[in-house]
């Protein structure tokens, strides 16, 4: 029912094809976020229509509201939100972190406080299991605890530590064959822990694993060691889910080393702002330089707000606060990501990754192309 196999490589950066019940997908993949089981202003059909191939859904947010039981008797997410591909949910980990002076963490689990009412909530390994099993996701995510940055190495040992026994508590409460168990390793950006947390978590032999408690406001020069070094540790055969990671410039470095799968909110939340994503950086829309720009956002772009609508026009939606500007600008941000992977598995197929890295840092970065971006293109083996 889950196969994953390594179709190409170019350097340690490859290509994949990983089978799910809802459908076959390629790797590497960017997957938008449906925190609500919604991706905010795009529909089902537009999704397809740009190329997503996974949507990731809240389990924090949908046991909050409309509740599991309520998603289930309407068919689970694929039918209650009408998007028939695969979907993964995270395990309300990262939530738990955010909420700060909300939530209490103990070893049965975590209690916190609603955002919405009030209500006191009990989240334990078997709940958070529970709850993505009746939402119904091809693949669900071990719960964890994803330790803020920064932490002391004692904090982040013991985290680590009760993150793997509520790893196994996972396994042991999952019941659905149709849906697979991803363990997430943490670590920081302490090496020795993050080893130490790999290679416990390896032994669980998951149908995948994902790199967790990265872009938690590190510095990419902490950053990037750890995500070379948990791509060697975990295993070649299975895919490797790189979470909460999605400005263009991580996804091309990551990639580089290894990384088959990234989420993010950053496309989505940056166009509701007005931003627009482009290779070299981000466009302000509401800036009124834009104002007689008769361009696209992206010449060449193939999505609908690149072969409808100019810079000007959109530039007068977002300054005029009209809806369809947050829609057209994320629809844009998530097609541009989209390519960009379909690109990079071109790019590995053909032997090229390299280059192509090359030539997308030369356009984002110019002549300053940062050091943790050239180090990571080295370790993955694209830059001499």
């Amino acid at each position: 029912m889950f196969e994953f196999s390594i179709t190409a490589q170019s350097g340690r950066a490859r290509t994949g094809l990983f089978t799910t019940p809802h459908g076959v997908v390629q790797t590497p993949l960017f997957m938008p976020v449906g925190t609500q089981g919604s991706v905010k202003g795009i529909s089902p059909r537009e999704l397809n229509e740009i190329g997503s191939q996974i949507i990731l859904g809240n389990t924090y947010h949908l046991l909050l509201r409309p509740g599991p039981e309520r998603v289930r008797a309407l068919g689970g997410l694929h039918r209650f939100a009408a998007y028939d591909g695969p979907w993964l949910t995270d395990s309300g980990g990262f939530q738990v972190m955010s909420l700060g002076d909300l939530r209490t963490i103990s070893e049965q689990g975590v209690t916190f406080r609603s955002h919405l009412n009030g209500d006191l909530i009990e989240l334990s390994p078997e709940y958070s299991i529970e709850v993505q099993e009746a939402l119904g996701a091809d693949i669900i995510m071990a719960f964890d605890e994803c330790p803020p940055y920064p932490a002391s190495p004692e904090y982040l040992k013991a985290s680590i530590e009760r993150t793997l026994r509520w790893l196994e508590r996972s396994l042991k409460a999952k019941t659905r064959p149709d849906q697979a168990l991803f363990a997430i390793a943490q670590g920081g950006v302490d090496l020795k822990l993050r080893r130490l947390s790999a290679e416990a978590t390896v032994a669980f032999d998951t149908p995948g694993f994902a790199i967790g408690g990265l872009a938690v406001g590190e510095p990419k020069e902490g950053m990037y060691p750890a995500v070379e070094l948990s791509t060697r540790l975990l295993p070649e055969a299975k895919p490797r889910y790189l979470m909460g990671v999605g400005h263009p410039e991580d996804l091309v470095a990551s990639v580089a080393l290894g990384v088959d799968m990234f989420d993010c909110v950053y496309p989505t939340r940056t166009g509701r702002f007005g931003y627009a994503l482009a290779p070299e950086g981000r466009l302000n829309l509401k800036l009124s330089r834009h104002l007689d720009d008769a361009r696209p956002i992206e010449p060449g772009c193939d999505c609908y707000a690149c072969t409808h609508y100019s810079r000007a026009y959109l530039s007068h939606l977002v300054r005029a606060e009209e809806m369809l500007a947050p829609r057209m600008i994320s629809l844009h941000n998530l097609r541009y990501l989209h390519r960009l992977m379909e690109a990079a598995r071109a790019a590995i197929q053909s032997g090229d990754y390299g280059e192509f890295a090359k030539d997308f840092a030369g356009r984002r970065f110019g002549h300053d192309i940062p050091a943790w971006f050239t180090r990571a293109l080295q370790e993955g083996g694209h830059w001499d």
